[in-house]
């Protein structure tokens, strides 16, 4: 697309997927690369294609006469880890952000060790300023803010609406873009309830995947892609249906044959007990990679969600952003889960994908089978 093209496409995230109102203002964010990244040339131009991408969408937001804050930021290196203070300050306002700052919230929320009892002293400083808040964010940053405590205040503190779209690549726009959302919609609702007062669920994949875990009390979520409602929070594109699985309950394997962005040269296998992962075994370099991540913090491992793909539109493999949304799809992943309903707090989120899945939840009513060998049967 060229650029004039590129600003009209996104402004159907204005007006479609957030329903942004005169007198609104929206926050337009991305994450630039650093020095110490190593990546190579694909890699690179795909990170400089989402800068531009953000700037795009700034300039759609400016044409349609919106108040549109826009930042370019130092990548931080990792899905889940919290923005700098310079952006909270954009995002929540200057008030808010010093009373944070000077109770000593902000510390404990940025570096991932506040306690139940800080998120609830910074909730309600954040609701008693929520006219300071942005409206509405379109997120393009590369390592995602979907599970972040900064994510987790706007939308649940605030009532901002919120697009997350880590890894968001341009011809997403003409594919899992462009797609009827009511049907995405209704198919996260019949999967929703097909897993609502579940007790466990079971998971199997034709290349070995077998994993149970407790999800009694879990609140399931979906991922329609409308925003329109204060506090909604969604991926675009969109099209899932999600939740946290009890924390301590996972057990089995996990059999990875694709990672975020390219297909394994050989499976790798995770070994779960505990709800934990507790052995990487593989021949592809990726097994180092993944091994390294999940070291680097004391609950890395855990089994953070289960999510569902319900976008029919969505096809590409090697993109998790859109990978995780295919219709037929399972993802589980690591880390943390604090911002749907767990209790892990960690920084670091990493899903992977499974193809062809039989999902399978055990209810007080018996069994039910919800994806069989990747076909939706609810």
């Amino acid at each position: 697309m060229d650029a004039g093209m590129l600003v009209r496409a996104m402004k159907n995230i204005y007006t479609v997927n957030l329903a942004v109102r005169p007198g609104e203002r929206v926050f337009v964010f991305t994450d630039t690369i650093t020095p110490d990244e190593v990546m190579d040339d694909i890699e690179r131009a795909r990170r400089e294609g989402l800068v531009t991408l953000a700037r795009a969408a700034a300039e759609a937001g400016r044409e349609l006469g919106f108040e549109v804050i826009y930042i370019e930021y130092p990548s931080l290196g990792s899905p889940g880890s919290e923005p700098a203070e310079g952006v909270w300050r954009l995002a929540f306002g200057d008030a808010v952000v010093d009373t944070l700052r000077d109770t000593g919230l902000l510390d404990r929320l940025i570096r991932k060790e506040s306690e139940p009892e800080d998120v609830a002293r910074a909730r309600a400083v954040v609701t008693a300023r929520r006219q300071d808040v942005v409206d509405a964010v379109i997120a393009l940053s590369n390592y995602s803010t979907s599970h972040t405590r900064f994510r987790d205040l706007m939308t649940s503190a605030a009532g901002t609406r919120y697009a997350s779209m880590p890894l968001f690549e341009e011809y997403m726009l003409e594919g899992s873009m462009n797609v009827d959302w009511a049907a995405v919609s209704a198919r996260c609702d019949a999967v929703a309830a097909g897993l609502e007062g579940g007790e466990s669920v079971r998971v199997t994949t034709a290349a070995g995947t077998d994993i149970a875990f407790g999800i009694n009390g879990r609140e399931v979520m979906k991922d329609t892609g409308m925003l329109r409602e204060p506090g909604s929070f969604s991926n675009l594109p969109a099209g899932e249906v999600f939740l946290a699985p009890v924390e301590g309950t996972a057990e089995g394997r996990l059999v990875i044959e694709w990672g975020p962005n390219r297909k394994l040269t050989s499976p790798i296998t995770v070994n779960v007990r505990g709800g934990r992962a507790e052995e990487v075994i593989g021949d592809d370099p990726y097994v180092e990679e993944l091994r390294l991540a999940l070291r680097r913090a004391p609950d890395n491992p855990n089994i953070a969600e289960l999510g569902i793909g319900t976008n029919d539109r969505a096809e590409r493999p090697d993109n998790i952003l859109e990978t995780e949304k295919i219709l037929g799809t399972v993802h589980i992943a690591f880390g943390d889960n604090t911002s749907f309903g767990g209790s892990v707090s960690t920084p670091f989120h990493q899903d992977f994908v499974f193809f062809g899945p039989t999902l399978e939840v055990i209810r007080p009513d018996g069994r039910r089978i919800i994806i069989e060998n990747g076909r939706h049967k609810v």
